[in-house]
């Protein structure tokens, strides 16, 4: 029936009702089944469209909310300032890549646009950033070197590099790269693996862009001083390199050197300047944009190229360069750079957008974010642009200068588009040397990276092995070798760490229902012949065997050495057994003989003769007189082994000693095994009667782990020591019935939810024993 209370009408439900109610609940929250599951994913519906148009295009979900009064302003704010330091980083990190100075310009404009539609983060800036470009630089010098690229001077018969040539294949090179890695990027994002980021531990990502800066810093020295070093590739690619910059030092042009200290000097103090005047002026200076338009008016009037052979950007086409599509032939030999490529400018977007949107209070879908960085490089790469990700110092200056959507990276487009279109002949007199410089000191940041190694001394020894394994491998094994080794060895940092946790005995805390380790708590007290045993990590086929050995330790039963002891006491007492049935065969045959030869009547000695059973069992009838009911008791003679004491007890059948037919050695010698029990030995004594294997740690368990478990059961049952297994997740308990691990001997009711309950339990039953 039904009553009503209030305004809220509700079933009153009787026991039957109650149950099937229950029961039908429980068949609804079911799993449904894969058709059922694959029916509903096909399944189209318009909220169903909705949610799905507006996960793909996030812009279509906050710009009809964008409100231009509360942030119009602050978004121009933001992204001018931004689109100004984009017009020197872009020229400057494009020399990192091994293209010409307006490409990195294209690299700052289109993908900046395509984030603006895809992406999720309301504060990063997507363009040119120092570790792409240097990962970029070390493909194209690759695969388009110098020598490959050199033609004979018709005046001096000697040979120089077609600069034209090569600057066009190296565009396509990193154009065919960028595009590969912008669709991995793709690809990963709609298969939802924006987790692999997760791979790349903050160790890890802050020693290989501090080892990626030492690249940088190598890259720029033949720019800065003004010479000509071979650049070579490979594992230890930047030794070999550095080694050649030595030799020519003596070679180092005077006019360029002077440039590039000149310009040092001058940025180093203007952005300390910067950094002190920082509370007091509302947006930062652009120390960068102003040294580079210092340096082009002084170069352009004081014609450093033609005077002094200072190394100048040179032409600088104005406009858009049409799209084309990229070389797909040079996609095998860029594979794996363009994975490289992918996952560290992924980690280093997702790394910084996550930090912001903590900081402000709002959500960053990291699959979208792959999805929306690879759809910036793929489609950027038709216009020739290379890999790109969010620069920290620029994505710093969008957030300090008020910046709230992605509306301020649309302004910072404008910024360069602008300078594409209008500005950018302006800039063909600017020496090499100062956007060499302007990396040099961008490159503070990750410098000062080095301190990690003392703080991660203190806090934990195994990061900072990562993090000098992943920087020492970064170095020499050059970024994309680096980047492999570096995950790889971080990775069997892990399985190290699971393969030797932290194994701990648990005692109770008075009064409360809480287990400790004794080891790091003094207040707790053990419980008495219970043993608690955890594992700081899963049990699985790795430390399977070395948890087993953890628990002997700990419970002090050395398990294996006492079964082993048994098993040969065992064997020794079957050795005796069989030897004593041999000396009463032949004593018997030899009783026997004697009685058939001293007897005088030759009737008696008719009745009275002797028999041997197939087995080779002896029985013989005595000389004792006949039973009353007229039959001979026959007699079977069983030999007993003085020897027998020293398993600790002394056998009851000794020489002499009869069994009568109806029994047998075979029985015999089961039911003497039966008394043998490493008790009985008296080689080991303990006090243990159960141990709790403290499974909440585990949140997965492996066959060979299931195995191990099995034998901890069987073997300690041996010498009578009860096992529970408490804390286990459903998860852990449904792999542990797909193993097949419980039986009849293994019940479900050795489980139990918590630690607390099964020491009660055990404690009942020892009590009940």
């Amino acid at each position: 029936g039904f009553e009503r209370s209030g305004l809220v009408e509700r079933e009153v439900l009787d026991e039957q009702r109650l149950e099937e109610v229950t029961q039908r609940k429980t068949h609804s929250d079911t799993h449904p089944s894969l058709t059922e599951r694959l029916k509903d994913s096909l399944r189209c519906t318009v909220p169903k469209l909705k949610r799905s148009v507006m996960s793909s295009l996030p812009v279509l979900y906050w710009l009809p909310k964008y409100s231009v009064w509360d942030y119009g302003m602050p978004d121009l704010i933001s992204g001018i300032s931004v689109g100004i330091m984009h017009l020197p980083q872009g020229m400057a990190y494009a020399l990192l890549a091994s293209l010409p100075p307006v490409f990195g310009l294209y690299s700052s404009l289109y993908p900046a646009l395509i984030y603006f539609f895809f992406g999720t983060s309301r504060h990063i800036s997507i363009g040119t950033f120092t570790v792409l470009s240097i990962m970029v630089g070390s493909v194209t010098e690759r695969l388009a070197p110098d020598v490959a690229f050199l033609k004979n001077n018709g005046t001096n018969f000697t040979a120089e590099v077609d600069i034209t040539a090569r600057d066009s294949y190296r565009v396509q090179v990193a154009a065919a790269t960028t595009v590969l890695g912008g669709l991995i990027q793709v690809v990963l994002g709609l298969v939802k693996f924006g987790f692999v980021g997760t791979y790349l531990s903050e160790p890890l990502v802050r020693a290989y862009t501090t080892a990626a800066a030492g690249h940088a810093v190598v890259a720029q020295l033949k720019n800065i001083l003004g010479i000509s070093p071979t650049r070579f590739s490979g594992p230890l690619s930047l030794v070999y390199t550095l080694k050649d910059v030595c030799s020519l030092l003596p070679q180092t042009h005077l006019p360029t050197l002077v440039v590039s200290a000149v310009s040092m000097v001058f940025l180093i103090a203007a952005k300390e300047l910067n950094s002190f005047l920082s509370s007091k002026l509302p947006v930062p200076i652009p120390v960068e944009l102003i040294t580079i338009v210092a340096a082009t008016l002084i170069s352009n009037y004081a014609y450093l190229n033609s005077n002094y052979t200072v190394s100048v950007v040179g032409e600088i086409p104005s406009g858009l360069s049409p799209p084309s599509v990229p070389d797909v032939s040079i996609f095998g030999e860029v594979i794996g750079d363009a994975f490289a490529l992918a996952i560290v400018g992924y980690a280093i977007s997702i790394s910084l957008g996550k930090t912001f949107a903590l900081k402000h209070g709002y959500k960053v879908d990291s699959n979208q974010e792959l999805v929306a960085l690879g759809l910036s490089n793929a489609v950027g790469g038709f216009f020739q642009c290379y890999s790109v990700c969010c620069s920290m110092s620029r994505s710093l200056i969008q957030e300090t200068t008020g910046g709230k959507t992605q509306m301020a990276g649309v302004a910072s487009a404008v910024i360069v588009l602008v300078t594409i279109l209008k500005l950018g002949a302006l800039f063909q007199e600017l020496p090499k040397a100062v956007l060499a410089v302007i990396v040099f000191v961008n490159l503070k940041g990750m410098f000062k990276q080095y301190s990690d190694i003392v703080t991660l001394w203190r806090r934990s020894k195994f990061d900072l092995v990562v993090w000098l394994v992943t920087w020492v491998s970064t170095l020499l094994l050059n970024l994309d070798l680096g980047l492999a080794a570096s995950i790889s060895f971080a990775l069997l940092t892990v399985i190290f760490r699971t393969q030797l946790p932290t194994y701990s005995v648990l005692g109770n805390v008075p009064g409360t229902e809480l287990y400790v380790d004794i080891e790091t708590h003094r207040e707790v007290r053990e419980i008495p012949g219970v043993t608690i045993f955890r594992s700081s990590a899963t049990v699985y086929y790795a430390n399977a065997e070395l948890y087993l050995e953890a628990l002997k330790e700990k419970s002090g039963l050395d398990i294996s050495k006492m079964i082993i002891y048994k098993r040969r006491q065992e064997a020794k007492q079957k050795r005796r057994e069989r030897r004593a049935e041999r000396r009463a065969k032949r004593q018997a045959k030899r009783e026997v003989k004697c009685w058939m030869d001293t007897s005088i009547d030759g009737n008696d000695k008719e009745d009275q003769g002797w028999t041997e059973r197939e087995n080779g069992t002896v029985f013989v009838i005595p000389t004792s007189p006949r039973a009353t009911d007229g039959h001979c008791r026959w007699e079977y003679l069983k030999g007993g082994d003085p020897d027998c004491t020293s398993l600790g007890w002394m056998s009851e059948l000794q020489d002499g000693d009869t069994t009568t037919l109806g029994s047998s050695s075979e029985d015999t010698l089961s039911r003497d095994l039966e008394r043998v029990s490493l008790g009985s030995l008296g080689k080991w004594t303990w006090d243990i009667h159960s141990i709790i294997l403290d499974l909440s740690t585990a949140n997965f368990i492996d066959t060979v782990a299931i195995k191990t478990m099995k034998n901890i059961f069987q073997d300690f049952s041996e010498i009578d020591v009860d096992i529970y297994m408490a804390g286990c997740q459903a998860s852990v308990v449904e792999q542990l019935e797909l193993g097949d691990f419980f039986s009849e001997s293994i019940t479900k009711r050795r489980l139990f939810a918590s630690v607390h309950d099964a020491v009660e339990t055990s404690k009942q039953l020892c009590i009940l024993i």
